[in-house]
């Protein structure tokens, strides 16, 4: 996998004023720009500590703002909501972008939050669907919201609706939500699913979790994929791996699983704030959807993948130009993979439906894949039926089967010489002459295929 040293986010808490260059972008390629969508409604006011919930949040995210000057290519911005009309008026469109996103304004940023007062109306879900248009158009930024609120959506709408599409269409990563003074399970329960949830009942609480944030937000994260095989141990490797978005679908990232000196799975670095659906390109695939990191730790994902071989031989000198074998799961119809023979292929532990494109097909149901083991399919060489048709002929290839005409080939009859490569064994040849309109003019000639030699028929 990819040998990316994990870049660390310094910082005590910055909020006691630890200073500004310790905090450090672990992704300076992509401009990660953090929109503050922060609820002014009137429960605002209510107590906090000391103070109230909303010169908590002023102060708090004044601090952080500042603690952000100067990291490398890091912008900020801030949505108000419930400040512009009195609660009375119950106004659900209450919602303003206060501050643009630019370089260099975290003064202004901080001059207009210490502007705001908080009025009225908590409206979550109009709040959310405008941040749409916040974000400059900029495919390869990493853009993040961070919703501040005490209150449940007081209007029409669903948050968590929203905060999926704005995932999936890529406009914005996994949101943050820190919940004031609440009641932290119901918060819980109505927020869990628009993002990542973090629940504040005192100011230290607040300052903790925005330390938190910054972490999460500015840092990457390690994984380790383990590829089990069937006692549980991490043994297999050299597989191809697809990491997606998994709201997007974006690949983010295409690597082939690798096994350090110390032959320990190695380690991949991903981006915390997304949710992720993994693919094992094993046959068949491994999958898993919507896995979320744990940031800040070092992450092992298991995958159930002990494989076993299925080698595919010919005998002898072969006749055959490209010759595959379909292989299937055992019952199924999907084709899972066309193998040639003269090779070997890994394949998950289980049991596999073979059709061998030879003429006639040979048909082998429920080949069983041990751990570790290889499982061997020969067939004898081809012969050659040397075919010469001595006028434009309708003619067709058929083997008797437990006495009845299993139809092996159609013969271009359109060519008065052709050499077809056929597995041994006695065959049939149906055919009359086209030019003929009545049925009885049908013959039938019967031919053996031997093993690495010539058959001459003519028709």
């Amino acid at each position: 996998m990819k040998n990316v040293k994990p870049l660390i986010l310094l910082f005590s808490v910055f909020v006691a004023g630890t200073a500004t260059s310790q905090i450090q972008n672990a992704f300076p390629d992509k401009k990660t720009r953090i929109l503050f969508l922060l609820d002014a409604s009137g429960s605002m006011v209510a107590e906090m500590g000391k103070t109230n919930r909303w010169a908590v949040s002023v102060t708090l995210i004044s601090r952080m703002v500042d603690s952000l000057r100067f990291v490398e290519n890091c912008e900020v911005g801030l949505r108000v909501f419930g400040h512009g009309k009195p609660i009375t008026m119950r106004d659900c469109y209450d919602t303003k972008l206060e501050v643009f996103f630019a370089p260099n304004n975290h003064k202004s940023f901080i001059t207009k939050l210490r502007q705001v007062k908080p009025l009225g109306f908590t409206s979550i879900t109009q709040s959310l669907l405008a941040t749409a248009k916040d974000f400059p158009a900029d495919k390869n930024s990493r853009n993040v919201i961070i919703l501040i609120t005490d209150g449940i959506e007081e209007c029409p709408g669903d948050p968590c609706a929203v905060s999926q599409e704005l995932q999936r269409k890529g406009i914005v990563l996994q949101p943050f939500i820190i919940g004031l003074g609440t009641d932290g399970e119901k918060f819980k329960q109505t927020y869990s699913c628009a993002g990542r949830y973090f629940n504040a009942q005192t100011e230290d609480e607040f300052k903790k979790i925005i330390g938190v944030i910054v972490s999460q937000t500015l840092n990457n994260t390690s994984v380790q994929f383990n590829l089990l095989d069937n006692q549980n141990q991490p043994r297999e490797s050299d597989v191809p791996i697809t990491v997606y978005d998994a709201f997007s679908g974006q690949v983010m990232e295409n690597v082939v699983h690798t096994m350090n000196g110390k032959g320990i799975p190695d380690t991949l670095y991903l981006d915390p704030m997304r949710k992720y659906d993994i693919v094992i390109h094993t046959l068949p695939n491994v999958v898993k959807r919507n896995i979320e990191l744990q940031p800040g730790r070092h992450n092992v994902l298991p995958f159930e993948t002990p494989m076993g071989s299925l080698a595919l031989k010919v005998g002898g000198i072969t006749k055959y130009g490209r010759l595959q074998a379909i292989v299937r799961q055992n019952g199924k119809m999907e084709t899972l993979f066309a193998q040639d023979f003269q090779t070997t292929k890994k394949y998950l532990t289980g049991k596999y439906d073979l059709e061998l494109l030879t003429l006639p097909r040979i048909f082998i149901p429920g080949v069983e894949i041990l751990q570790n083991k290889t499982y061997t399919v020969e067939i004898p060489a081809p012969g050659q039926l040397q075919l010469t048709l001595g006028r434009d002929v309708i003619a067709s290839v058929f083997v008797v089967k437990e006495n009845k005409m299993e139809w092996v080939t159609d013969i271009d009859g359109t060519r008065t010489s052709q050499f077809i490569a056929m597995q041994p064994g006695e065959y049939k040849a149906v055919y009359r002459a086209k030019s003929e309109t009545r049925t009885l003019y049908s013959k039938t000639t019967d031919f053996k295929i031997t093993t690495g030699s010539n058959t001459v028929l003519t028709l």
